[in-house]
């Protein structure tokens, strides 16, 4: 009867061993997708400058950072900051609600217009 009462307890922490084992290898696997997406977004996918007009002013807007969320973080010499992903549209960062010709365009769209400046490779 102690052989069995051994062979059970021998069993138990092998299952134990292999669902700690999955555990890990699944949240390893999570890891090394959120680190796989966040190298996707380079810099250099990200134009340099974004010009926009408001209300009669021209702002220059220069990549200051990338994220590794894939959110680019665009600031002017005047300390006005707006921030953008590869496929979403620009969003200042302290809206004061005044439309530019940079709103509801994606960097597609910024480019084609003539707004958006890449560095050559």
């Amino acid at each position: 009867m102690a052989h069995v009462a051994s062979w059970q307890n021998i069993c138990t922490k092998v299952r134990g061993i292999g669902k700690t084992a999955f555990a890990v290898l699944t949240l390893l696997q999570l890891a090394a997708i959120s680190v796989s997406q966040a190298r996707a977004v380079e810099v250099s996918d990200f134009p340099f400058l974004i010009t926009c007009e408001t209300g009669g002013i021209h702002l220059a807007f220069y990549l200051s950072r990338v994220g590794q969320d894939g959110v680019a973080v665009y600031m002017t010499l005047a300390g006005q900051a707006g921030t953008i992903t590869l496929d979403g549209m620009p969003e200042r960062v302290a809206d004061t609600g005044t439309p530019s010709s940079c709103s509801g365009k994606t960097l597609q769209q910024l480019r084609s217009a003539g707004q958006a400046y890449y560095l050559q490779r």
